[in-house]
């Protein structure tokens, strides 16, 4: 994302407290082999994942639909117990510092986070397709336009998700009667 000149008006509010640096945001849903489900508005990177979420009114959506189940990062813990167990966050990791506690809890504590991080990386496999164009992974154009660039960005994903493959359409003509493949 290209910077915004020094001493400007709200540039502040773009700047990532983790990063540290000039980005901006947006709310992805995926299914679980990553397809791409929700592209949600861009916000500024200085927004909170839990404020974002409410303000694209996910909360309330899945007060609505009961039995959907979410696999949420980190940054999300917090918005279980608003949706009353629909989102599913990583247990906090043990410090380094923290005393050390019995190794079969300690080990039931990792064995739960390896759990859940092999569920969420065909999450996060899903989201770095959308971040595999040009037009997201390096934008040097103006940050409003994102907003219209996002969506179109991932319709394209989508539909690219749902064309069929050519090894399985490659398949499938072999198994046709008479059917040669080159």
């Amino acid at each position: 994302m290209r910077r915004p000149a020094a001493h400007k008006a709200g540039r502040q509010r773009f700047i990532s407290g983790k990063a540290r640096a000039n980005t901006v945001k947006a709310l992805v849903i995926t299914d679980a082999e990553g397809r791409l489900l929700f592209c949600g508005q861009t916000r500024p990177g200085s927004t909170h994942d839990l404020t974002q979420v409410c303000q694209a009114g996910l909360v309330e959506l899945l007060a609505l639909v009961p039995g959907v189940t979410l696999l949420a990062d980190a940054g999300y813990q917090g918005l279980s117990t608003q949706t009353a167990g629909a989102v599913l966050t990583p247990r906090p990791a043990r410090r380094r510092n923290q005393i050390p506690g019995f190794p079969a809890v300690a080990a039931a504590h990792e064995a739960e986070r390896r759990a859940h991080a092999s569920q969420r990386i065909h999450v996060e496999h899903g989201i770095s397709h959308l971040k595999n164009w040009r037009a997201l992974s390096r934008h040097l154009g103006r940050r409003e336009h994102l907003d219209t660039i996002l969506p179109a960005v991932a319709g394209l994903v989508s539909s690219q998700e749902r064309a069929p493959r050519p090894e399985s359409l490659h398949r499938s003509l072999k198994a046709l009667p008479g059917g040669t493949a080159a």
